[in-house]
């Protein structure tokens, strides 16, 4: 829509006094933007000030034109909303910036503004400001920086040049003022001075702020003074404003402020005369609140998150798929015209005034703002502030006292036990008062056995629900003897009930996950979100989450973060499989994606480390092939890594670096690194377990072999299983053209011609002999069992090597195209299906592969999509029959023979 210069000007000199005035006062700008020469007003604006001596009549006279200027071209959709925002911030950090400098000069000419910083917080810090807006900057000081007098003591000037320059700012002379300074969000402001030394206000944020200042903080901006000293102090306090740990008390506290705003608020709640449109309900407030809540629970984890204004916030928030983005849209252009209302009542008179007025006032706001009269506008904004409040509604009530009644230790506690059909209610209520003995450092503090206390009715609610009761106490017990803070742990469960069921549904029916959170209770950190029930994005997205900029050079770091990334997207997807949110299918591939992404960053890592001390070796690369379940890019909570390292280039020569190396010595040892960055511990626990057997010549040949070798090795010496192997290699990590070459070395392998009568007497000697050294190990082992997936493996390898077709090292894909060829008959691909889904839930649901408990019995049978644990049997046995008849096609003979009945 083209600007309308001629009806904002109008309707400002009819509509706004405050607007017609200035226009009055400043001809030269007036006529300017009576030509909608919007741009060249605003340069006139920024210059009204330049010919005045005095910094603060220079202050208010360009003040006063960009506040006329910015006011009719934002009526004429000239300049929208953001700019408008945005010019007026960056007005306020020009005055601030000047008023400190004109104080200190006029105490100290020529001196530089040094050794004073200008924190920006709220709208100011997000250049988000209004028309009437305050500005409530924290000032600190570097008493060794700051410009005084010689015998000046350095907190005394640094408190007079504040008390002055907030006097130039915000004192109303005949020119008016330019803004009104609150200090109020400083440290302790209750007793403390205006201005703060900085290493005082650091003690202040890493010890004792309020976890009000945290949210204030979010949009805190180092705006004037200087300005480096000041963002190296957000960068120092970063961590108190972003935490790692979450801290539920905190974000609790946050609510309950907000909830008591709203609370505390007497003006109506509803649109219409003295509603607020900031405080108010649906009001500009709640959406601020919205997006600052949800951006302190994740973005000590989530940079991304870590936006100063409140649109980019929400946009933030549903690109992380914290939010919808239908609710970050919604509430964001709630937000926007909240805003831009809020500046129509602030033209009118330069006040600064949030409340919708009465009568004709409320009808010339509206015509203002190109509405008909008030009751359209009082309408639009009922509209648009029950979709916030509904929002809003939600956040709050995450927070409601909801919880059922404090059950104290005792015979109280010995009580419920017994309501809730605990076997030995005496015996485990006195365990459980043993907990708060002092034994568990974590409830060493009566906060922390106060919120026990509070959350312990929902904790034995659950377990008694669990097929082992006792087992579910005692995993639970091994976590809080783990958490270095039960009080943030037990806030948390608290504030996030899906939470708890998601902890409690682990604790019972997962032993795995629950032993790895006793290890790591900050695993629980990684399920707080939507995007906890989520499947990770494809590898370089995973990558780039192992990867952190501040880690710079610090291998271990580095290795570090790979350990914690990785360990919280397998135990997020070990809950998504427990709780049967997707496919077992797309588990294992997300599995095998999240090993792929930590085997590509541990590489760089190593290999950028190896470099260091050895350098590079010109026209060679070290490339790792994946093989097995890695290979076929699905594997299980339990799988080891199998991989091959080879090298591309000759073996000749040696490395550049300071220290060289002979080329196969230098692969060599590089693969060894890159071993051992996954799989050593390190503060982070251990990774993965990587199984290097399958290289050539096996455990006796070297670690890492040149691509001539392995293709000759491959053509001479390799034996058939090997070249079975071989179906399931998959190119992990190197170049294009690396990679471009190593698969055509398998591919030319694969794809030979072969004896069929050797390859059948081969293929049919293996199994038999892997078949008695390694039985079964129960009922629902999907690999071992006869028929099951180790049978179905070998199957395919043979078909693919005797028709050389049907190469893929994904198992479901080349039973696909083995089936399309006739060669096996269809229902293989659902048999292998099935058997997968089993293999991957068991390894948590069923890890000693019996049958287990009704209750994980149950939730493997959902896992797997069945009614119950005998519908799965049955389709389990049926899928082994399936198999064991392809079986009988393509070898002639029958495989050994199933259990009685199992097919039934």
């Amino acid at each position: 829509m083209a600007a309308d210069w001629t009806s904002a000007i109008d309707r400002a000199r009819s509509e706004a006094p405050f607007l017609a005035r200035a226009l009055d006062r400043l001809p030269g700008l007036a006529e300017l933007l009576e030509r909608g020469e919007g741009e060249a007003a605003m340069a006139w604006a920024k210059a009204a000030g330049e010919r005045a001596d005095d910094a603060g009549i220079a202050l208010r006279r360009e003040r006063l034109a960009l506040a006329t200027a910015l006011a009719v071209g934002d009526l004429a959709g000239a300049f929208p909303l953001a700019r408008v925002m945005e010019e007026l911030s960056d007005f306020a950090d020009r005055a601030l910036g000047a008023a400190l400098a004109a104080v200190m000069r006029a105490r100290v000419p020529d001196a530089e503004p040094a050794g004073m910083i200008a924190l920006a917080l709220g709208k100011h810090g997000a250049r988000e400001l209004n028309y009437s807006s305050d500005i409530d900057p924290i000032l600190l000081y570097d008493p060794r920086l700051l410009p005084r007098r010689e015998r000046d003591e350095p907190g005394e000037v640094a408190q007079r040049y504040v008390r002055e320059a907030v006097r130039l700012l915000s004192e109303v002379t005949s020119e008016g003022y330019v803004f009104r300074v609150d200090l109020r969000l400083r440290p302790a402001s209750e007793v403390s001075p205006p201005a703060i030394p900085v290493d005082a206000a650091l003690t202040h944020y890493e010890s004792s702020a309020l976890a009000w200042e945290r949210a204030a903080f979010i949009k805190a901006r180092s705006a004037a003074g200087d300005v480096a000293a000041g963002e190296a102090f957000l960068a120092a306090i970063r961590s108190f404003v972003w935490r790692r740990s979450l801290d539920f008390g905190a974000i609790g506290d946050i609510r309950r402020l907000s909830a008591r705003i709203r609370a505390s608020h007497a003006g109506p709640t509803k649109p219409g005369p003295g509603f607020n449109v900031k405080l108010g309900r649906g009001g500009i407030r709640e959406i601020e609140f919205f997006a600052q809540t949800h951006q302190l629970i994740h973005g000590g984890r989530d940079p991304s998150l870590r936006q100063r204004g409140t649109r980019a916030a929400l946009d933030a928030l549903a690109a992380a798929g914290i939010v919808s983005a239908d609710d970050a849209a919604a509430l964001g252009d709630a937000y926007d015209r909240l805003r831009t209302v809020e500046h129509r009542l602030q033209m009118i008179g330069d006040q600064q005034t949030h409340r919708l007025p009465d009568g004709d006032r409320l009808d010339a706001v509206a015509r203002l703002d190109g509405l008909a009269d008030g009751a359209a506008l009082v309408a639009e904004l009922e509209g648009i502030t029950a979709r916030v409040a509904a929002s809003y509604d939600q956040l709050v009530a995450e927070d409601a006292d909801g919880a059922p009644p404090v059950v104290a230790t005792g015979e109280a506690l010995e009580g419920r036990l017994a309501e809730l059909g605990f076997a030995d209610p005496a015996r485990l209520s006195e365990r459980i008062a043993g907990w708060s003995d002092g034994r568990i450092r974590a409830l060493r503090s009566e906060p922390a056995r106060a919120a026990l206390e509070a959350l312990l009715p929902l904790l034995l609610e659950r377990f008694a629900a669990a097929p082992e009761p006792d087992q579910a106490v005692n995993r639970m017990e091994r976590v809080l003897t783990a958490v270095p803070s039960a009080l943030n742990l037990f806030n948390l469960l608290l504030q996030r009930p899906a939470l708890l069921d998601q902890l409690a549904r682990i604790l019972i029916l997962a032993p795995a996950l629950a032993d790895e959170l006793g290890r790591r209770p900050e695993l629980l950190d990684a399920l707080i979100g939507r995007q906890a029930l989520e499947l990770p994005g494809p590898v370089a997205d995973i990558a780039g989450l192992m990867v952190a900029a501040d880690d710079g050079d610090d291998y271990e770091r580095r290795l570090d973060r790979i350990r914690r990334v990785t360990g919280e997207l397998r135990f997020a997807l070990g809950l998504q499989t427990v709780a049967a949110v997707h496919d077992p299918l797309a588990i294992g591939e997300a599995l095998s994606r999240t090993a792929e992404a930590a085997l590509a960053v541990a590489q760089d890592a190593a290999v950028a480390e190896f470099e260091r001390s050895h350098g590079q070796v010109p026209g060679s690369e070290l490339v790792v092939l994946g093989l097995g379940r890695f290979g076929g890019g699905t594997l299980t909570h339990a799988s080891d890594l199998d991989v091959v390292f080879l090298f591309s280039g000759d073996f000749s020569g040696e490395s550049d670096g300071p220290r060289p190396l002979g080329v196969t010595h230098y692969f060599n040892r590089l693969a060894q690194r890159v071993t051992a960055a996954l799989s050593v511990p390190t503060a982070e626990g251990a990774l993965y377990e990587v199984d290097t057997r399958l290289r050539p010549q096996g455990a006796q040949g070297p670690l890492a072999v040149s691509f001539d070798s392995f293709a000759r090795y491959q053509r001479e010496e390799a034996w058939t299983w090997e070249h079975m192997a071989l179906a399931r290699a998959r190119v992990l990590t190197g170049s294009p053209p690396a990679r471009a070459a190593l698969r055509a070395i398998i591919d030319e392998v694969l794809r030979r011609p072969r004896d069929p009568v050797v390859l059948r007497e081969d293929v049919l000697r293996m199994r038999a002999e892997m078949a008695a050294h390694k039985p079964p190990q129960g009922p629902l082992d999907a690999k071992l069992l006869r028929g099951g997936l180790v049978d179905l493996e070998f199957l395919v390898h043979y078909l693919q090597l005797r028709e050389r077709t049907g190469f893929d090292p994904d198992l479901g894909q080349a039973v696909t195209a083995l089936a399309s060829g006739g060669l096996v008959r269809p229902d293989v691909r659902e048999a292998l299906a099935l058997m997968t889904r089993l293999l991957i839930a068991g390894r948590l649901l069923a890890p000693d592969l019996a049958q287990p408990p009704p209750a994980a019995a149950a939730a493997l049978a959902e896992v797997c999509g069945f009614a119950d644990l005998p519908a799965l049997l049955r389709a389990f046995a049926a899928a082994r029959q399936e198999v064991a008849a392809a079986w009988t096609d393509s070898f002639g003979e029958p495989l050994a023979e199933l259990e009685p009945g199992e097919s039934e």
